[in-house]
């Protein structure tokens, strides 16, 4: 609808996620200033206040600028929460059951992705796009006080952004291995959602109503998934479960390229999104487990950033400039494919980890 209102191609359309990921790699590179400011539980209340008034603000835009400006500052405070979000769980669970509590976590985004659509389709019924961001924008002011008032939080202070504690983390090769790891399970998670409605409306020929309502319901497998997801990270082990969950993946979203046929599309897409979801809780735990905490929010922030930057920021885009030449479904059997093949090398890389070193360092 907005690719449509301000006249928009694939490409510009998807470049949109770029300025988000732009302002979250800022805010990530910031979160540990803030953390160390305010503690742990009000970064995170911070994060949601102003994410919201980053909502209300796109939705008086008038200017495809002053969107791109509204988007990047979602991105930054989007970005404050996250580090602090694992430094919070990881302090208040068990290490044992790291696994579980982080699949948990993983529920909110997962549920985010079915329920974002679906209410996107239901405001737009009664609202404009910029009526449809300011419900939005309210809504997420308004819930951070619920968790002043009801959640428990972290009292901790993150650890400042210094050069000596970045230069400690970005020198070791665990680091490199995870930011290659978030590039990959962001692209296919995140960066195949972004292009999704797209793909289906444009390729598929669905109607609008209905694309969104498909991807909403598509992300319902992922909540099953995840729960299962938590029991086999603490279970076998995140390295086994990183090879399980990557190779699923990929034969998916390779699937969903080279399968002709919208019924077989739409049944892959909810096994992508499944399974695809299910590598976050998987390198959230190996992050947690292979820095010790007091460079663990650092790492966190650097590897996500990263990370982000590709998968939400840069592929995205890429996909939405490669379908206008050619398509979304090669675009998809390229990234399966890709994926496939660096599933050993992930295997390979990520076995050399000592994970009974978290407390000393990587």
């Amino acid at each position: 609808l907005v690719e449509t209102e301000l006249g928009l191609g694939h490409g510009q359309a998807g470049s949109l996620f770029f300025f988000v990921a732009s302002g979250y790699g800022i805010g990530l590179l910031g979160s540990g200033l803030v953390s160390h400011l305010l503690t742990h539980r009000f970064t995170i209340a911070l994060a949601g206040l102003m994410g919201g008034v980053a909502l209300l603000l796109i939705s008086r835009a008038s200017s495809i600028g002053a969107i791109h400006a509204g988007l990047v500052f979602i991105g930054v405070f989007a970005g404050f929460y996250l580090p602090s979000g694992i430094a919070t769980l990881t302090e208040l669970v068990d290490r044992a059951h790291w696994g579980k509590a982080l699949s948990l976590h993983e529920l909110a985004p997962n549920t985010a992705f079915i329920t974002a659509p679906l209410l996107a389709e239901l405001l737009l019924r009664y609202f404009s796009w910029r009526g449809s961001l300011s419900v939005l924008g309210i809504s997420a002011i308004l819930l951070p006080l619920l968790f002043l008032l009801f959640g428990r939080g972290s009292r901790k202070r993150g650890e400042l952004p210094r050069i000596p504690l970045l230069r400690e983390v970005l020198s070791t090769r665990a680091c490199w291995v995870m930011v290659a790891y978030f590039m990959v399970a962001i692209g296919s998670s995140m960066g195949v959602y972004a292009v999704m409605p797209l793909f289906l409306v444009s390729e598929m020929g669905m109607d609008r109503p209905w694309a969104n309502a498909w991807i909403g319901f598509s992300r319902i497998l992922g909540i099953v998934v995840l729960f299962i997801s938590g029991m086999m990270i603490d279970r076998l082990g995140p390295l086994r479960a990183l090879t399980a969950f990557m190779a699923a993946t990929a034969l998916f979203t390779l699937s969903m390229g080279i399968l002709p046929g919208g019924t077989a599309v739409g049944i892959l897409i909810f096994f992508q999104a499944g399974f695809g979801i299910c590598l976050f809780p998987t390198g959230f735990t190996l992050l947690s487990l292979l820095f010790p905490e007091r460079i663990r929010g650092a790492a966190v922030s650097l590897v996500i950033l990263m990370g982000f930057l590709f998968g939400a920021g840069v592929l995205p885009p890429a996909m939405g400039y490669w379908a206008e030449s050619f398509s979304f479904a090669s675009a998809f059997a390229i990234m399966g494919a890709v994926i496939l093949i660096l599933v050993p090398f992930f295997r390979r890389a990520t076995s050399r980890f000592n994970l009974n070193r978290s407390e000393g360092g990587p």
